[in-house]
């Protein structure tokens, strides 16, 4: 069977904007949404990224959590039919506070698979709080028990197939251990990319405050150097047809240039498969 993607709604977060944007709207709230990614037709079902452990917990970001029944990630998997108990492989794209909050929630003979990078960086003291201490905790413990959890070094292997078709490769952006999940599809190359692009529109296809052209701009959240982020956009739009993004709707790609987008409602309950023929001008 083809690999295929659905997106999972884990609910929305409300945070200052240039959060998303470096230096633009200042002190203006926005609302964006919080996905996971089911990929199915493979060996294994593969989940990308859990969410964020519960409302209150975003509190200590100064961000409000929009989380409801509906979108725990039990509630989602159900909608496919499927259990935690049924996922193989859990990857993360990284460990901050709204990607890898429920990994407690699967059990021990689902294997999470990080990048080794990522889970140093997680206990360095750098980027706190955004490692929430229970679950970096629970993932310490997944270290101790046989194939709860293993680790990357796509820094130096250069990218590690997890399931045929289905790939991860070291993102050099975000944060230090950040990985890009790569599926391929029917319709071509298909990157998971995390949080390497928060917004399309502000930080590529409108480019704010920039004049100059194909320049994406860097979000207001990151570990490493402005162009280290800047490259690494670059060789996002340079190398895949379908772009998925952990706070924005999908976008294709065509030439380095972003042709369409997923048309779907936001927020609220997503469950197309990608890639999709609903796209809709940039």
């Amino acid at each position: 069977m083809p690999l295929t993607i659905h997106i999972l709604d884990y609910g929305d977060i409300e945070l200052e904007a240039s959060f998303l944007v470096l230096g633009h709207e200042c002190g203006r709230v926005r609302r964006v949404p919080v996905y996971g990614f089911l990929i199915l037709g493979g060996t294994y079902p593969v989940l990308v990224d859990t969410g964020y452990r519960d409302n209150a917990i975003m509190e200590s970001l100064g961000m409000r959590g929009l989380q409801f029944h509906e979108n725990m990630v039990e509630n989602q998997l159900a909608r496919h039919g499927l259990r935690p108990g049924d996922i193989r492989y859990i990857m993360h794209t990284h460990l901050h506070i709204d990607h890898a909050g429920k990994d407690d929630r699967f059990p021990m003979n689902t294997t999470v698979v990080l990048n080794r990078r990522e889970m140093e960086f997680s206990v360095s003291g750098i980027m706190y709080p955004q490692y929430p201490k229970p679950d970096i905790l629970h993932l310490v413990e997944r270290i101790y028990e046989p194939e709860a959890i293993r680790f990357l070094d796509l820094e130096i292997s250069g990218g590690e197939e997890i399931i045929p078709g289905v790939r991860c490769e070291a993102a050099y952006a975000h944060t230090e251990g950040s990985m890009n999940v790569i599926v391929e599809t029917e319709e071509g190359s298909a990157c998971i990319c995390g949080d390497v692009i928060y917004d399309f529109n502000d930080q590529i296809v409108n480019q704010v405050h920039t004049n100059n052209w194909m320049e994406p701009r860097v979000t207001g959240n990151h570990a490493g150097s402005k162009r280290g982020e800047k490259g690494a956009i670059k060789k996002l739009l340079n190398s895949h047809d379908f772009l998925l993004p952990v706070h924005d709707r999908p976008a294709k790609i065509v030439s380095g240039q972003i042709v369409g987008r997923l048309g779907m409602t936001v927020p609220g309950p997503v469950t197309e498969t990608l890639p999709a023929r609903q796209w809709f001008p940039a």
